[in-house]
Order: structure tokens, then sequence, then C-alpha cells
């Protein structure tokens, strides 16, 4: 971890989605999205003056999504005899998927598709978030940095150990850092992700300070 961390100080002196409508329960693993929270309030969070994106606040990653994959595809808005989750519920999840509006979408197209109720899903997202450890050195950035994707990447591997390279992807959207997937098993362990789960990103990019 001391190489990529002194590489990040230094710095700062597709495949697709089957038809709608699947039966819950019915997939292979997780794919994990950490999105960087600075990044998609710069493209898209200031617009909305969505309190996530306020000052003062520490939000790095947030989770976008546990969203469960087929080897290739996978399900959405699946069927399910789970109830959707209470406002209360949802606004609970505010920390770990950024906002109660972002926390129920999740369970609407991707969590009731895991077979899981409302309470299941969103206990295993918060521990699905927990399982991957965020580098040090990206919850306290303190200011913008354009960086390799690769540095990010390697940055994740060194602080997971059981993290393959095959089973970590790091995306962009408008030159910036937008997520980092991990693909876990159904019991949340490590594993190589299939060739959809997202375009890698490549070159320098950059990656906005924590607000």
């Amino acid at each position: 971890m001391r190489v990529i961390v002194a590489v990040l100080v230094g710095l700062l002196a597709a495949g697709g989605a089957r038809a709608e409508g699947e039966r819950a329960g019915d997939f292979d693993y997780y794919v994990a999205a950490l999105s960087w929270s600075a990044s998609w309030c710069a493209l898209e969070g200031d617009g909305r003056d969505d309190p996530q994106c306020d000052a003062g606040r520490g939000v790095d990653f947030v989770l976008h999504g546990l969203w469960p994959q087929y080897e290739e595809g996978w399900p959405s808005f699946c069927r399910t005899g789970e109830g959707d989750p209470s406002r209360g519920m949802t606004a609970a999840q505010a920390d770990v998927f950024g906002g109660a509006g972002a926390a129920f979408y999740q369970w609407k197209k991707h969590g009731r598709c895991s077979g899981l109720s409302a309470a299941g899903f969103y206990d295993l997202a918060r521990e699905a978030k927990g399982r991957v450890v965020v580098p040090e050195v990206f919850r306290a950035l303190g200011r913008d940095i354009r960086l390799e994707a690769d540095v990010v990447e390697d940055a994740f591997l060194e602080a997971n150990p059981g993290m393959s390279p095959e089973g970590v992807v790091v995306t962009c959207k408008g030159g910036m850092v937008q997520e980092v997937r991990v693909c876990l098993t159904k019991s949340l362990e490590f594993r190589d992700c299939a060739g959809d789960v997202g375009r890698v990103c490549r070159g320098v990019v950059g990656m906005e300070a924590v607000r």
C-alpha cells in the first residue's frame, strides 16, 4: 500500500440487461458499485441541489447499488412477492446510498431481483459496502487531483487482500473517476467479474476532493 499512497501523496503536493421482470432470486453473483460522490455531484447532483453534495458532509464513496448479476447480463425490475420499503426504511439507508431516493430506486430496479425482503436487501447492501475497504488516501482526499485510473484500481487491490485484478473495474465519466465496481459472491466473498460489468477506464482521469 505504501507505493500507492506515495503516488497519490505526490499528486496531492459491455453485455446488457435481459428482458425486464425476471424471477427474483435467480442470478449468479453481485456487483457492488461504489460511486465517487464528488464526481456524481459535479456531473449531476449539483444541478439538482442534492443534499449529498453539500459542503462539509465528508462523503467519499457511496453505494450506487448492489446488483444481482448473471454470468452474462443481469436481471432488473424482477417479479417478487416482497413488499416495497417504507419511507422510514429508505431514509435510514441514506448514509449507504447517498439518499433515500437512491435507496428506493436501487430496491425497485435491483433489490427485488435478490429474492430478499427490502430489509434483508438493505442489510446485505450495508454489509457489502463494509466488505470493501476504501483506501484511506481517498477517504481523506482534500483537493482535486489527476491520476492514472490504474492507480485507483491498484489502491483498492492493495487495501483488500483476496480481491483480484479480474474482480474490480474502475469506470469513468466526463473525464472523472465515476465508480469502482467490485464483484462478490452471494455470500459477499470476492470473486472475478464476468465480461459485462462495465467498460474499464484507462488513462489520466480526475478525482474531485471529498466535499
